[in-house]
């Protein structure tokens, strides 16, 4: 079904975490008839719908019907958003109150964590005899809440901004004795305390995700950065056909905290699945290099759309509305990877697919945020272009983008990933 502001919001509420986002992805691609590798595995010669998923990481790719000498279109997103995150010792009692220690990950604005029922999602690590198995867990139960600070205890009655270290712990409980807290997620997974060998688990906002809007021309949700172009992306490759070229989506676990693990966009995940493809096929290492040159990669992330309350914090004349198709995404320092040549290349994707395209780039006198996009074509030497979706309240526990930009944005992927 083509992509929508009701889709999107259905793929954010059943993806709390990275994991999340790749079950919830795979169950899509396994519904259109692709098939799951194991990295451990030998490849199929045979030409097909595959994935594969490492830990909060995925790539797809569609080769039915290509020349086996086609060159790769790729579309790359990242899975992980700015959260707060289980320390590995979390009991604490403060002051009578059973406290949960938090800290977070990647730039959380933490003020908009606070006085909100937080739930509990990711991933357990677990003894299965003499196995390791790794479980998927989820808690949408209020049992979390980091509070805010009466206005009447601040110094100066505007509130404060939040310690890191002190002032984003969660209450769960009361009593003079900590309860143990992984023993309490433990068995909602179904898993003794002392069967847990790690962890990586983090909270999520309890709000659904909700049309708004008096016309209903709004999508409010958590995780919007960047689980919008998870989704977008994954609607574009389950539409995109065979062609001139082999149609790839690529989403990376880790981009909020710099992309340096091993299934990080600056790993080698992608390079590797892009190579496996061609040597599966009967291919060379030449036949790989050959075709990496006639690459292309989109790396899609969410752009700042002009704030009305802070006008004066974006460029002048680069005006970036809702609801008023793509966004390129341009920096002549490097932060984004897009260059002339792969401008073209996107916006020619965008008349292709009948739907507009804004330019932006960031105030020259702030510091620029970065993607996916500059390691990814450092990493793989495929020339990219980083693309996105006009958002506010970018790395809030809540986020906020134009409905009709959903369908807009996917089709724009969807166009990137089919060339003419």
């Amino acid at each position: 079904m083509p992509a929508s502001a009701q889709g999107l919001c259905e793929f954010i509420d059943a993806s709390p975490s990275p994991f999340h986002v790749c079950a919830t992805a795979a169950q899509r691609l396994r519904d259109a008839g692709f098939t799951e590798l194991a990295e451990t595995d030998g490849w199929p010669a045979t030409a097909g719908k595959f994935f594969t998923v490492r830990a909060g990481s995925l790539v797809a790719w569609n080769a039915e019907g290509t020349d086996p000498a086609a060159p790769f279109r790729v579309v790359g997103g990242h899975t992980d958003s700015p959260n707060l995150r289980v320390k590995q010792h979390p009991d604490r009692v403060v002051a009578g109150w059973q406290v949960v220690a938090l800290q977070p990950y990647g730039g959380a604005w933490l003020n908009s964590w606070l006085d909100r029922d937080l739930g509990i999602s990711g991933r357990l690590s677990v003894r299965d005899g003499n196995r390791i198995e790794h479980r998927l867990i989820r808690i949408d139960d209020p049992i979390l809440r980091v509070p805010q600070l009466a206005i009447h205890l601040s110094e100066d009655r505007k509130g404060v901004s939040p310690d890191p270290q002190r002032h984003v712990n969660a209450v769960w409980g009361l009593g003079e004795r900590p309860g143990s807290f992984l023993r309490f997620v433990a068995e909602r997974a179904g898993a003794d305390e002392g069967d847990v060998l790690g962890f990586d688990l983090m909270t999520h906002d309890l709000t659904p995700s909700a049309i708004t809007g008096a016309e209903g021309e709004f999508v409010s949700a958590p995780r919007l950065d960047n689980q919008a172009t998870c989704y977008a992306g994954l609607e574009a490759v389950l539409a995109a056909g065979a062609g001139t070229h082999v149609p790839v989506l690529a989403l990376f676990d880790h981009e909020e905290v710099g992309s340096t693990s091993d299934h990080g966009a600056q790993s080698e995940l992608l390079p590797t699945v892009l190579e496996r493809i061609v040597l599966a096929a009967g291919g060379t290492r030449e036949d790989f290099l050959r075709r990496a040159a006639g690459s292309m990669v989109a790396s899609g992330d969410m752009a700042h759309a002009t704030h009305p309350n802070y006008p004066d914090r974006h460029e002048p004349g680069h005006l970036i509305e809702v609801n008023a198709g793509p966004v390129l995404k341009v920096q002549p320092n490097l932060r984004y990877a897009t260059d002339g040549r792969t401008a073209a290349a996107f916006a020619l994707a965008c008349d292709h697919a009948g739907v507009p395209l804004q330019r932006y780039e960031h105030r020259a006198d702030l510091p620029c945020g970065s993607t996916i996009g500059p390691m990814t074509s450092a990493r793989t030497g495929i020339p990219t272009v980083d693309v996105g979706a006009a958002q506010l309240a970018m790395h809030s526990a809540r986020e906020f983008m134009g409905a009709r930009d959903v369908a807009a944005y996917s089709a724009a992927l969807r166009g990137f990933l089919s060339p003419a």
